[in-house]
């Protein structure tokens, strides 16, 4: 090892989410040994570090610093997984979805103006409003 080289990193995948997708993946009468998952985390490593330098070296060929959701599928069809293009795609497209319902609710928080004291404040007001109607409304009825 030269001295620019460091010694890489001990990585991992969260064993309990690859427990879950597995679960989620193998039928209930299917289990998955320690060992077997052990190695599918390995594997899965594996995939991934040449994933992202096949991504790496598609934005190095383009100039670009930052790797984006193109060359990352570039690489997927590069590295000949091109059946899985159409769902990478479709996971791409639900997750900028769900990311512009989350953009709007911060943005809306933050082009209020107000600070977030002022915000509980009024929306205290309007729970207090709204059970005060409400008991209007009970207290109507029962004399009715």
């Amino acid at each position: 090892m030269s001295e620019n080289q460091q010694p890489q990193e001990e990585l991992s995948l969260p064993k309990a989410t690859v427990q879950k997708i597995i679960s989620e993946v193998l039928p209930s009468e299917f289990s998955f040994t320690k060992d077997a998952r052990e190695a599918l985390i390995e594997c899965c490593i594996e995939f991934l570090m040449i994933l992202s330098t096949q991504s790496n070296d598609i934005a190095d060929k383009e100039l670009k610093k930052t790797i984006s959701t193109d060359h990352v599928l570039k690489a997927v069809t590069e590295l000949g997984f091109v059946d899985y293009i159409p769902v990478l795609e479709k996971c791409l497209s639900e997750f900028k979805e769900s990311n512009k319902f989350k953009e709007r609710k911060n943005s809306k928080f933050q082009n209020s103006g107000l600070s977030e004291e002022e915000l509980l404040r009024q929306q205290e007001e309007l729970f207090r409003a709204s059970r005060n109607r409400l008991q209007q409304q009970n207290v109507k009825d029962e004399s009715e």
